[in-house]
């Protein structure tokens, strides 16, 4: 499924000051600053932050790409990436070969294609979701790669070995698998909220093993399980009262204690297909749905049915219900699916400008150094200044594919997945 790398990239083509070149910039890109590694979906706390990176302003097929990968299959897991090792799941288009693989941060070449599950009757995904879409997480030298139901498996980072492997998880996704899991100390955390049931299991990182596995207790007012779906991600937060995995799912959201499952508090927010992290900041969580009351934002130190004591505010205009947002300072900014850019002020819920362009949006944003970077379906990423006061474009750079996934950070460089490659941009240009 993997093809060569540095096909059709200038920087990548021909012999002598070309080539020169493109090993220059690699070598600048290995010793850049490492930070940390972002070894899950939305970074290291989830929440699409690359704090202390120098990421690039400018970027194009033929101007400031250190590599670029071509990948073949229908994949829209995002890129992580861990002791130089950028990592993803990967799929044909029909979800009957489930693989891993790797590649080196600092040159593109393939380290690991690794098939996990072959899957003989695949079940029902929708068009626009894809067979391989949760994001894999890298810790302590392991790689954790799920596919919802279809399987989730361990493999030894160095070797590619498979450690573990389950495929004992059920659920009907209906519309394909979406949820990505997240480590949290010793444990691997994951949502099924399917078509038939729904639930959350931790499983031991170490072996595999069930820790624990809590059902919902969502009052979903229909037996359709079309109402019951959700895609979401679930974060911990460390509250006052202690660490709290937030969990949403659709109806409602819960909080469960991560060590137990045990549920905490529930949010009833209304609608179903929920798919973007929670993000927490200034004492409250952000919840997103893709209906219902949209946007919540939710006091975590309630207990019980908190629904009517601890909604600080609640927004549905130009809510997402895919690309998921960020928090920097005192406001969340967000891009809608059809193209709404929008400012909001975290204290208060009102936004503070909004601005309406074309394209659509699946991937999550990124910020690095007060700069924001939205990929759309088309291939465009648009970089926009972190400024309340009001959208302020900083450039626009095309490549090739369209985005469903959301871009990591390795130093102070980009790597963006396509629906046909995977790049690195940065290297020292265009910053």
């Amino acid at each position: 499924m993997v093809r060569g790398v540095c096909q059709g990239t200038s920087v990548c083509r021909g012999r002598g000051v070309v080539r020169g070149l493109v090993l220059l910039l690699v070598g600048f890109a290995a010793t850049a600053p490492a930070g940390e590694a972002w070894n899950q979906f939305r970074g290291p706390r989830g929440d699409g932050h690359a704090p202390t990176a120098k990421l690039p302003v400018e970027w194009s097929e033929t101007a400031g790409v250190v590599w670029k990968t071509p990948l073949e299959g229908k994949a829209w897991s995002s890129p992580v990436e861990a002791d130089g090792i950028v990592w993803l799941t990967n799929a044909p288009a029909d979800g009957r070969r489930l693989a891993v693989v790797g590649l080196d941060a600092a040159t593109g070449r393939v380290l690991h294609d690794i098939v996990v599950f072959e899957v003989a009757h695949p079940a029902f995904c929708h068009e626009y979701n894809s067979p391989s879409s949760p994001t894999p997480v890298v810790v302590d030298g392991k790689v954790f790669a799920h596919w919802g139901s279809a399987g989730t498996a361990c493999l030894d980072a160095k070797t590619g070995k498979i450690l573990w492997s389950r495929q004992d998880l059920h659920c009907d996704h209906h519309r394909g698998p979406g949820s990505s899991p997240i480590p949290w100390e010793d444990l691997l955390i994951a949502n099924y909220d399917g078509f038939d049931v729904q639930y959350v299991v931790a499983l031991d990182r170490a072996t595999g093993k069930t820790v624990w596995k809590t059902d919902r207790t969502i009052d979903y007012g229909s037996d359709n399980g079309d109402m019951k779906k959700a895609y979401c991600t679930p974060t911990v937060v460390a509250s006052a009262a202690g660490p709290q995995l937030v969990s949403p799912g659709a109806v409602a959201t819960i909080a469960y204690d991560p060590r137990t499952g045990k549920e905490l508090w529930t949010v009833r927010h209304g609608g179903y297909n929920a798919a973007i992290r929670p993000l927490f900041a200034h004492g409250l969580v952000v919840i997103t749905t893709q209906s219902g009351d949209q946007i919540v934002a939710v006091r975590p130190d309630g207990s019980g049915d908190v629904s009517k004591s601890h909604v600080a505010w609640k927004l549905a205009k130009a809510a997402p219900s895919r690309p998921g947002q960020v928090i920097v300072g005192d406001h969340m900014y967000m891009v809608s699916d059809t193209g709404i850019f929008s400012c909001v002020d975290m204290r208060t819920g009102e936004p503070t400008w909004t601005e309406r362009r074309t394209g659509r949006h699946s991937a999550s944003l990124v910020e690095g150094g007060g700069r924001i970077y939205a990929c759309d379906e088309d291939g465009t990423t648009v970089v926009f200044a972190a400024d309340p006061a009001g959208f302020r474009v900083l450039a626009e750079n095309k490549l090739a594919a369209g985005c469903m996934a959301s871009p990591a950070v390795v130093g102070d460089d980009l790597v963006i997945r396509t629906k046909a490659a995977v790049y690195r941009v940065g290297g020292g240009a265009g910053r």
